[in-house]
């Protein structure tokens, strides 16, 4: 097939994240099964218009918003190149319906409710969150959707979207290794994750602010990036555990995996999580995790109890975190399950199942819009 993926970032992006690791992942796959891959997405400081990386072709137009506009332009005119259209909904569309009638399958990751109305606590927020719960299901009604858990799937339910036109296809990950990385000999915590606000990584300065007096050399390694960055070390100053945060930024896979791999614990207190694939990344190095069980994916990303923890609310985070860090059999057990649950999560299986979805929604490349 000749597949084409809108998705308005790629992972070589200021802002990129799970959404593009899962969007390069699979599309990576299905150019090794043969597929023709092109992904059209918006352009960066320093990115190249044009570029071919593992066998997928990718095409940078637009901006942040732009985007949109260059993508659909780019559909209508390729759209005879072009079997099937990936069209990944993040918080706002492609829409792609409106050019082309058949081989339109929508990739959708959570539905961003919480976020437009944290980002964007205005006007601008309630017109996000009326085009993505009201707009999106009639426009892609009749078309099929792929998203990466139960609890995304439910939530599109809920907003009007067929239950019967929703695949889920969970999460791989790269080569995870055979055994888990042994722990710093001092507690340490580590976020991995974008720097956004609703990540809400301030809650994890609070663990350490308040972890801190019963663990004097508690450390917290915050990876990742992100536009929220200076409000962050702002947050850690305030709350006096700037000597205790690492910012380390973005780093290569393997830094990252070294990182988390000496963590003693994975916070994450993301408000919404599609799946958290920083969880299962996490997992693959022995690393349990910590987040809300309100927040989405991540009630299936991580087995209660078993790779790690699911917490209420803050002071709930606080008290089960230090639980952990003073008990080390259950923390190394937790760890030891998060490793073995991560070896079954692969790209190709991932890839697999997203293959079969394309190929019913798939059309005849020639055909009018």
């Amino acid at each position: 097939m000749r597949i084409a993926f809108l998705s308005w970032r790629d992972t070589t992006h200021p802002d990129g994240g799970g959404s593009e690791v899962f969007v390069e992942s699979v599309g990576r796959e299905l150019a090794r099964r043969g597929h023709e891959v092109t992904l059209v997405c918006a352009r960066h400081p320093g990115s190249a218009r044009r570029e071919d990386v593992d066998g997928v072709r990718l095409r940078r137009l637009g901006g942040r918003l732009t985007v949109y506009l260059w993508g659909l332009a780019w559909l209508v005119r390729h759209r005879r190149d072009v079997d099937v259209v990936v069209d990944v909904v993040n918080g706002l569309p492609f829409a792609s319906p409106l050019v082309r009638r058949r081989g339109v399958v929508a990739l959708v990751h959570h539905v961003h409710a919480e976020q437009w109305r944290i980002i964007y606590p205005g006007l601008a927020g309630r017109i996000g969150w009326f085009v993505e719960s009201r707009v999106v299901p009639l426009l892609y009604r009749r078309r099929r959707f792929l998203t990466v858990s139960d609890s995304s799937a439910r939530d599109l339910a809920a907003i009007g979207v067929d239950p019967a036109s929703i695949t889920v296809v969970r999460n791989g990950l790269a080569a995870v290794p055979q055994d888990v990385r042994e722990e710093s000999p001092a507690p340490r915590i580590v976020v991995l994750s974008r720097l956004v606000p609703h990540k809400q990584i301030e809650h994890a300065f609070v663990v350490v602010q308040r972890l801190a007096p019963e663990f004097p050399e508690l450390q917290l390694d915050v990876v990742g990036d992100g536009w929220w960055r200076d409000e962050l070390v702002a947050a850690a100053a305030d709350l006096g555990v700037n000597d205790r945060v690492t910012f380390h930024g973005h780093v290569s896979d393997a830094r990252r995996d070294e990182l988390v791999g000496r963590g003693w614990v994975m916070v994450m207190p993301s408000v919404k999580e599609g799946w958290c694939l920083a969880v299962t990344e996490s997992g693959a190095q022995g690393t349990p995790s910590v987040a809300y069980a309100d927040a989405g994916g991540v009630t299936e990303s991580i087995r209660d109890g078993e790779t790690g923890r699911l917490v209420t609310d803050l002071d709930h985070l606080v008290e089960v975190v230090g639980e952990l860090l003073r008990d080390t059999e259950t923390r190394h057990t937790m760890g030891r399950a998060a490793h073995a649950m991560a070896r079954t999560l692969t790209w190709n299986t991932c890839a697999e199942r997203a293959e079969e979805v394309l190929r019913t929604a798939g059309a005849p490349a020639d055909q009018s819009p």
